[in-house]
């Protein structure tokens, strides 16, 4: 049986599996962002990012916050936290 554990590290790894998301997110170490903010450094369309973004959000390792018209995105950092420290409990 799998428990909410697995399934938040599953959707942990298969955000952090694309490098598109892996670069959105370290753009969100240096604090919120609005959407097209993290659009610009790809040769993509909002569209596209959207997706992304959208990956990111369900595995709990973004949030949006809608300021006006503009969407802020957010680093959360707990899911990934739970996945360094899984991945660390099988190094040992």
């Amino acid at each position: 049986m799998v428990n909410l554990l697995d399934e938040s590290l599953a959707a942990t790894f298969a955000a952090l599996a694309d490098p598109t998301r892996r670069a959105i997110l370290e753009r969100l170490t240096q604090g919120a962002a609005s959407v097209t903010e993290l659009a610009r450094p790809f040769a993509v369309s909002l569209s596209a990012i959207s997706k992304q973004l959208r990956v990111l959000e369900r595995a709990g390792v973004l949030s949006q916050a809608k300021q006006g018209r503009i969407r802020r995105c957010h680093l959360e950092v707990e899911p990934i936290r739970e996945a360094v420290e899984w991945r660390e409990s099988y190094r040992r």
